[in-house]
């Protein structure tokens, strides 16, 4: 297999602004580490032509392929063709097909094309040409001066659908990479990275193949496993043995692989059970029960929830005693516990949760911010709660909140 290094560029002043994310970067990445395509820089550049030229300038002097996404649109800051061609001096032209494609679409549309839009068929003469299934400008791969260059939209699902139809078969020749390289993750809730990765210790540090990947997420953390054989099964088998390696030592706080998230395997188990759930949310918001009901099919076991933030919605409409909010007060175990009995009863579902607590950043209650209580009830008549302190801001303390809340209820139900 060739060694082969790569550089991702963004282009885009709205990515330097902060006003989206560079997550294009982080997906190409993972998809090139699949294939043994080393990446050795990201970088990110602002829509003004100096600049773009610049960087593309630096890119060719390290890396044997550049990826960039962005800059393709209709629009005057849409930049990347003019850039890669004071460089190169390549001829641009308009591709015939895209421009049909184009001109179809504001036809279907009902809506006048404005010149502008011409812009988006334009390719470099001689380019390869990826077809745009889901948007309008093409993406192009370019060969020059010994260096692969592609050129994706930035628009995520378009990129994404490029990549994997057309890049990645396109780098697997690059690399001369005949065997097949099978990856997958797992994903684990309610221990932290450093923790799994100390449980994990000896596998990690005898990896060959499989090779064993610890990764922090947004939601938990995962394993990705990569293995490399000669056919697809030998592969998997691979994978499976390690994984079972694995599981023998961190399984309890193994939820699922892959795409799995855990609402979705909270729903899986519900719907498993006939079992419905509602939620009483305080400092959450309603965020417990939006992650479920994004879930096709949660209508089966998401029977509704009541957002109670302030204390009047607490005693009227969750009919939580006032007298227990005067002895306990709002942030504490027996409010939580009442919350979720009274949920569970007012939407007859099998389970109620309930959520309050401090987001911050002031104390409440003299309880400081990052104090949440989590109350589970069963009509059955079972309870549990559980106490946390969670770090950081507003938004991280209540999405903190809601993932904890999946992992008390799938530890629960399954």
């Amino acid at each position: 297999m060739k060694n082969i290094s790569a550089e991702i560029v963004a282009v885009g002043t709205e990515l330097l602004l902060g006003q989206i994310s560079n997550t294009n970067a982080q997906w190409i990445s993972e998809q090139l580490a699949s294939i043994g395509i080393n990446v050795h820089h990201h970088a990110v550049v602002g829509d003004n032509l100096t600049r773009v030229e610049n960087q593309f300038r630096t890119s060719a002097s390290r890396a044997d392929v550049v990826i960039v996404t962005g800059g393709l649109g209709p629009t005057e800051d849409d930049l990347t063709r003019e850039a890669f061609q004071q460089i190169t001096g390549m001829d641009i032209v308009e591709h015939e097909t895209s421009m049909a494609k184009i001109k179809t679409y504001f036809q279907k549309q009902k809506a006048g094309m404005t010149p502008n839009n011409r812009k988006q068929a334009r390719i470099f003469a001689g380019a390869d040409v990826i077809e745009n299934q889901t948007g309008m400008a093409p993406g192009m791969i370019v060969s020059h001066e010994g260096k692969s260059w592609i050129f994706l939209p930035g628009v995520p699902r378009e990129m994404k659908r490029m990549m994997t139809d057309d890049v990645i078969p396109y780098l697997r020749q690059l690399t001369g990479e005949s065997r097949v390289i099978k990856s997958t993750m797992l994903r684990f809730i309610g221990i932290g990275e450093s923790h799994l990765e100390h449980k994990l210790r000896d596998l990690i540090h005898y990896q060959s193949n499989p090779t064993i990947a610890p990764l922090a997420q947004n939601e938990g953390v995962a394993i990705r496993l990569t293995a490399k054989a000669n056919t697809d099964d030998e592969a998997a088998a691979l994978i499976n043995q390690t994984k079972q390696e694995i599981l023998n030592k961190v399984g309890h706080h193994y939820y699922g692989a892959d795409e799995e998230t855990i609402e979705k395997k909270v729903l899986t188990l519900l719907q498993q059970a006939n079992k419905s759930v509602g939620a009483a949310e305080s400092l959450t918001g309603g965020k417990f029960t939006d992650k479920l009901i994004s879930i096709p099919g949660a209508s089966h076991v998401c029977r509704g929830g009541i957002v109670c933030y302030d204390t009047e919605v607490k005693e009227n409409v969750l009919r939580v005693s006032p007298e227990l909010i005067q002895q306990y007060g709002t942030v504490s175990e027996e409010c939580a516990l009442a919350m979720a009995e009274n949920v569970c009863t007012l939407l007859d579902t099998h389970v109620g949760i309930s959520f309050t607590g401090v987001a911050g950043p002031d104390n409440v209650e003299g309880h400081p911010a990052g104090t949440v209580f989590i109350a589970v009830h069963e009509r059955s008549g079972k309870q549990l709660s559980q106490k946390y302190t969670f770090q950081g801001d507003r938004q991280t303390i209540r999405k903190r909140t809601v993932l904890k809340g999946y992992e008390l209820l799938y530890n629960l139900l399954k």
